[in-house]
């Protein structure tokens, strides 16, 4: 097998100066989060959730293992061992893996399905990120009635105003808070595994559950159980997709580090810690997490509990933050006002039409649903569902892009693929009682991801259509028009043709500035564009010049700071005698080829509403001019 030199991943080539023990705690405070959690509720969840199963040594052996090889086969063999390695340029998640593939691989003939693959993965994480934050906090928070019995009615409110304070707080950046992430994970695992530890002592005889032939046993005494289980068993794994997702802010070595060395075993500890409980006490089922820890510990188990759940659920809203910001610089998403919370991480970023949005979801998922075991009915379908589309695009990167022998590639694939499919054929079941949720806002991103982006393809085309040639233009219009002093620079998608804003400001102002740039600037399939890289210039003639500026799609877009640094086009850019020239484009929706009538009004509409080019661009707001156009498509 072989990968292509230029994806490997080094600490350095990203920005990670720090050693691998530091990234590591680091990671340990955003990356496992989400799946550091999962014991406060998936074990319960098996047990006396919507598919109840009988608390007796058979079926507590059979979960336990089937949960570790749950997290063996899925976690560690998958995403550490194998997806993890398929970096693009250091960054990883289902829009990164699409870019990948695209880049590297040499045929266009499965390229539009698995842009679509790549999309409705990117979709259904949206769905995911907005059952995590409420799944997790409420979790944590209902360990106040094992605390105290009364306290039920408290829950739902407590929860809120965690939840409501969470999303204030983005605005202010999250370094601050990720700051201490990290110890507070170290705190909440180091627990995790000791409680176990506490418990496993009582019935040492647990640890036989990770013998695979428990997990075959409990299949073979009643499969359509058995398969039912695997709805609520899945919960064990949700995040295994956030250490791939991640992988940029850390690199795939501490992440490695963490999760061997720390988060696995305190994981399985816990596990093994409240299988042995439920061994000794039946009626724990109701509550194993809390109810393993002695009474006195268990209102400080709750705090540690409720800190690790915040701390995945701010994981969760960053990561829709990058994601958002990847779906815009991709082209799947229209502009979106971003604001930078750092000034020296480029990575932390503030979206606030997604924080609202995400803040007032999460909220009425709370009140609509009113328990951690409601909600559980509708988490889990958006993770197996990206989990599997992961395990179809591995596949394309495993036999056409690293040539894998088949011999190894097809029977390993396999089993992702049953696994995979398993659990998200058992969360199907699910969802009458709330699987809906995330497959209606899985559909309704799928459907605006989709549809701006091919509306952008059909705009560009009627663009091109009507278009005239560079060389035509410039001999035409050099002689007739009149040249005044400064810089025009006419703002294109398009690498050809004239710009519209030029024709019309040609037409309406009769006059051309002695030096005019065409720019466009493309967003390449990869994270980061070297500075090297950065600009390409062409000369036209008669002091017009085409400039083409490149990002990667991690990559914060400032057009006047490039523009003072190109040569080889005239004097220096001074930003006082340089002036913008954008096109707005008004859309009229058309009988014409291309797209449904009702998806061309939800284009239109998408594109009202983006953030202004200028603002985007980070364009001076007194030296641009607008003009307007209109296009059928």
């Amino acid at each position: 097998m072989s990968t292509d030199p230029a994806s490997a991943t080094t600490l350095q080539d990203h920005g990670h100066k720090d050693g691998v023990p530091k990234l590591a705690l680091g990671a340990l405070g955003v990356v496992f989060g989400d799946i550091g959690t999962s014991p406060l509720y998936a074990f319960k969840e098996t047990f006396v959730g919507h598919h109840p199963i009988a608390v007796d040594q058979l079926h507590i052996f059979g979960v336990v293992s089937l949960i570790f090889w749950s997290l063996v086969l899925v976690v560690t063999v998958k995403y550490v061992s194998i997806i993890m390695r398929a970096d693009n340029r250091g960054e990883g998640g289902s829009l990164a893996l699409l870019a990948l593939i695209s880049r590297l691989s040499s045929t266009t003939r499965r390229s539009g399905y698995l842009a679509l693959l790549g999309v409705l993965a990117t979709a259904l994480f949206f769905g995911d990120a907005m059952i995590t934050p409420a799944m997790t906090v409420m979790s944590a928070v209902e360990g106040l009635t094992v605390v105290q019995a009364g306290m039920g009615p408290l829950v739902v409110p407590i929860a809120i105003g965690i939840l409501v304070a969470l999303f204030l707080i983005q605005a202010r950046g999250t370094a601050r808070v990720g700051a201490v992430c990290g110890p507070i994970m170290v705190l909440y695992f180091v627990t995790l595994g000791v409680l176990g530890v506490v418990n496993l002592i009582e019935r040492p005889d647990m640890l036989f559950s990770l013998n695979p032939w428990w997990a075959a046993l409990f299949i073979a005494e009643d499969p359509a159980l058995a398969f039912f289980a695997l709805g609520s068993i899945v919960l064990a794994v949700t995040g295994a997709e956030a250490l791939y997702a991640d992988m940029g802010h850390f690199g795939r070595k501490p992440i490695t580090f963490s999760w061997l060395w720390i988060v696995l075993p305190a994981l399985m500890l816990n596990y093994l810690g409240q299988g042995a409980l439920l061994l000794e006490e039946p009626i724990a089922a109701e509550n194993p997490f809390f109810l393993m820890a002695p009474e006195w510990a268990r209102l400080p188990l709750v705090l540690l509990a409720t800190a690790a759940a915040i701390i995945a659920s701010q994981a969760v809203i960053t990561g829709t933050f990058s994601v958002t910001r990847q779906a815009i610089q991709l082209g799947f998403l229209p502009r979106l006002r971003i604001t930078h919370t750092s000034a020296s991480a480029e990575g932390q970023v503030f979206i606030p039409i997604v924080n609202w949005t995400l803040a007032l979801l999460v909220v009425l998922l709370v009140l609509g649903f009113k328990s951690s075991s409601n909600l559980a009915a509708a988490y889990g379908i958006a993770v197996t569902g990206t989990m599997f589309i992961d395990t179809l695009l591995l596949g394309v990167l495993l036999l056409s892009v690293w040539k894998w022998n088949r011999w190894v590639a097809v029977p390993l694939l396999a089993v992702f693929l049953l696994v995979d499919g398993m659990y998200f054929a058992s969360n199907l079941t699910k969802v009458p009682d709330g699987g809906w949720f995330p497959l209606v806002i899985g559909l309704l991103g799928f459907t605006m991801l989709t549809t701006w982006s091919r509306g952008r393809e059909l705009m560009q085309e009627r663009l091109r259509e009507s278009a005239m040639p560079i060389e035509v233009f410039i001999k035409s219009a050099s002689s007739a028009a009149a040249r005044v002093s400064g810089t025009a620079v006419f703002m294109t998608s398009s690498p050809t043709g004239v710009p519209p804003a030029l024709l019309h400001n040609l037409k309406h102002n009769k006059v051309l500035h002695e030096r005019i740039m065409i720019l466009t600037v493309v967003i390449d399939e990869i994270p980061y564009v070297s500075e090297e890289d950065r600009i390409g210039t062409v000369m036209l003639g008669s002091d017009f010049y085409r400039i083409i500026i490149r990002y990667g799609f991690m990559q914060e877009i400032d057009i006047p700071a490039v523009l003072k640094r190109i040569e080889n086009c005239g004097p220096k850019v001074k930003m006082m005698e340089t002036s913008f020239f954008l096109s707005r484009q008004t859309l009229l929706a058309s009988d014409k080829p291309g797209m449904a009538l009702w998806r061309e009004h939800l284009f239109s509409w998408m594109m009202r509403n983006a953030e202004s080019a200028m603002d985007f661009f980070k364009l001076p707001t007194n030296r641009v001019v607008e003009l307007g156009s209109q296009v059928e498509i």
